[in-house]
């Protein structure tokens, strides 16, 4: 074979030799079940994740935001991906928003969705129709229980309200009239903390529970509620029991003076931890609401990255009492919580 002949035969078979290369290199970088962390050329995958929350000008669920949004900047390079947080939740509660915020979602390209739902019912046929269309779904703060979510991450709710009960009935030296204040009735949450203070009220027979009252869950109607049962319920009215702490949102909702009528309320958002200063509230049991959105990012990742499931579907966050002496402590957290 002359030198010409030779020089074609090398060619040819370099080139063989770099589109077998180029293949295994496509192979080895190809996405599989949904697992891998990187796409072709390099360029991290990008996930939306949808956050539905209860309403816009509850600080419980900027907090909860603020947690997504840290979570999606701090995990996303640890799973190999980029993740963008689509919030899309009510001005107010409206469970109905909420269903066609989820529908939306799925049907707009998010691959996991995180929902507190204002109203299980309602919304579980949009969670089903999500996961229908292979969006991963999870519940966070409110459950849905009969839905296809593959995961809750919050309080248990029950367990909340028989702190809140124990806690009044421990400061009130287990006597007295009381009421117990319990926001929107068809949140499924606020429902089972109400069956939780009357489990444990059972321990407590000089302790009597003259009304459970529910409002809108705006802290002007709360506090409204709040002074209109004060100043009209016969007998007088020694202990709230706050399953929510919505009057506690806003300055001077309280009309009686500090320590003349027990209060225990769930939650210790900023505003509230003036009233445990002054002495109007004797404690607030604290939910971690920052963790609702890094958790939730969390276990979506995981689902979606990993095809991994929490060991259990129901996954529980405790409670924190928090009195006067805890006030500097969470008041710096909230500040950072959100973004002040």
């Amino acid at each position: 074979m002359n030198v010409s002949g030779w020089v074609r035969v090398v060619i040819v078979g370099l080139s063989v030799w770099l589109v077998s290369a180029g293949c295994k290199k496509d192979e080895s970088s190809s996405t599989g079940g949904g697992t891998s962390t990187a796409t072709t050329g390099g360029t991290p995958r990008r996930i939306v994740i949808g956050m539905v929350a209860k309403s816009q000008s509850n600080d419980v669920f900027v907090a909860a935001h603020k947690g997504a949004d840290d979570a999606a900047r701090i995990l996303g390079p640890q799973y190999g991906v980029e993740v963008e947080i689509n919030w899309q939740t009510p001005d107010s509660e409206d469970a109905q928003q909420q269903a066609q915020a989820i529908e939306q979602l799925s049907r707009g390209g998010a691959q996991g969705i995180t929902v507190s739902c204002s109203d299980a019912n309602t919304v579980t046929p949009a969670i089903d129709g999500a996961v229908g269309r292979g969006v991963a779904v999870m519940c966070f703060d409110s459950d849905a229980p009969n839905s296809k979510r593959f995961a809750f991450f919050g309080t248990d709710d029950v367990d909340c309200g028989k702190a809140v009960m124990d806690e009044l009935a421990r400061v009130m030296n287990k006597k007295g009239y009381i009421d117990a204040l319990a926001g929107n009735q068809a949140a499924p949450n606020l429902q089972k903390r109400v069956d939780g203070a009357r489990e444990a009220l059972k321990q407590y027979p000089d302790i009597h529970l003259i009304d459970v009252v529910h409002h809108e869950e705006t802290k002007e109607k709360a506090a409204e509620a709040v002074n209109q049962a004060q100043s009209t319920t016969t007998p007088h009215i020694d202990g709230w029991a706050m399953i929510g702490g919505w009057p506690l949102f806003t300055q001077n909702a309280l009309k009686w003076d500090p320590g003349s009528v027990k209060v225990v309320a769930v939650d210790a958002l900023p505003a509230e931890l003036s009233y445990l200063e002054d002495g109007h509230v004797q404690a607030l049991y604290m939910q971690h609401c920052y963790d609702w959105g890094y958790k939730s990012v969390q276990m979506l990742l995981d689902k979606i990255v990993k095809n991994q499931d929490p060991p259990q579907v129901r996954n529980i966050d405790k409670l924190e009492r928090i009195t006067k002496d805890d006030v500097a402590r969470v008041r710096d957290d909230w500040h950072k919580w959100l973004g002040k």
